[in-house]
């Protein structure tokens, strides 16, 4: 398809919003309650619609203090979560949810200077809990995601707030622009600001798989694949997609498993093989604490009090800097 202007091109499925530009393609579906496929330079990045997530795997400074048992219900937030409303703007007006047949009404041409698909999720948590989450995509093919979380009365602390987003395979490695090694809000005090590459997607050997990775402070990531799951091209160019800070900066952790995956080995053996990439973009994350591993909780100013509002956004392209593999940035 040849494009003559700067103008996203659209196209109304029965249960969803393509978005398409002359080097991206987006999948927005009302089924699965986000986007479906992010398509970049020619390469798929989503192996999941990417969902709220709010549990990080338990430290042994964790399980000393009991907080397992306080806050276990976010657990099973974590992994279900209810789609409760999409709403649909188109050059920043709201129009009908365009699913079969309300969609008939779109010809195969249209255009608009931006698309807003806003998902509205519900916790199982007792209360309920909402979020919405906007994907707002602009002509260049960048993405700004924005993220709400709304605060309620009578939820446990929470272990950690962001988005979650798993990726076809493995990644070769990323870069970022933040604080050297892996942080925490109470272990940032030795973090050296800079831009930093990493090899592969390393998991901390600790005795027993638990919480690791974070990065706090960050201004960009850029994630690294030169392997897709397409049988007829299984080895490719190295390409990255760039999750950038919008308002303030945020954390992120990138590794080969799902908090729930660590949770559930025992040991480092039990950990299946690292076939994904699973990336989280965070916009709150409790301390690790660390004062001893029997007892103390983490110190107050670094929970998260699930009573309150958490607000951040941050920016989906194309990566610019040099891949992993490549000389050094």
């Amino acid at each position: 398809m040849d494009y003559t202007n700067n103008k996203l091109k659209l196209v109304y499925g029965d249960v969803t919003l393509g978005v398409q530009g002359p080097d991206f393609h987006y999948i927005f579906s009302y089924q699965t309650g986000g986007p479906e496929s992010l398509v970049i330079q020619g390469k798929e990045w989503l192996y999941r619609t990417p969902k709220p997530t709010f549990w990080r795997a338990l430290t042994d400074n964790d399980r000393g203090s009991k907080f397992h048992l306080r806050s276990g219900m976010w657990l099973a937030a974590d992994m279900f979560i209810k789609h409760a409303d999409t709403e649909v703007k188109v050059n920043g007006e709201e129009i009908p949810l365009p699913k079969a047949p309300a969609n008939n009404q779109y010809h195969a041409g249209a255009e608009a200077d931006s698309v807003e698909i806003i998902f509205t999720y519900e916790t199982i948590t007792v209360p309920s809990a909402s979020v919405t989450v906007s994907y707002l995509t602009e002509p260049g093919g960048e993405i700004l995601v924005s993220v709400h979380y709304f605060g309620k009365a009578g939820l446990p602390e929470l272990p950690v707030f962001g988005m979650r987003f798993v990726m076809p395979s493995r990644a070769d490695g990323f870069c970022y622009e933040g604080l050297s090694g892996e942080t925490y809000p109470d272990r940032m005090a030795g973090g050296i600001r800079g831009i930093y590459e990493t090899e592969g997607l390393p998991v901390t050997p600790y005795i027993v798989p638990q919480e690791c990775g974070m990065h706090m402070d960050t201004g960009w990531v850029e994630i690294y694949r030169s392997t897709v799951l397409d049988n007829r091209k299984r080895e490719c160019l190295q390409s990255g997609i760039r999750f950038s800070a919008a308002e303030g900066n945020f954390a992120f952790s990138c590794l080969p498993y799902t908090a729930e995956e660590l949770e559930n080995a025992t040991h480092h053996e039990e950990l299946p093989p690292a076939r994904r990439t699973v990336l989280c973009i965070a916009g709150a994350v409790r301390g690790v604490g660390g004062i001893d591993s029997w007892g103390s909780d983490v110190e107050s100013e670094y929970c998260i009090d699930a009573g309150k509002d958490i607000c951040y956004s941050f920016r989906i392209g194309k990566a610019v800097h040099k891949s992993v593999s490549g000389s050094s940035i």
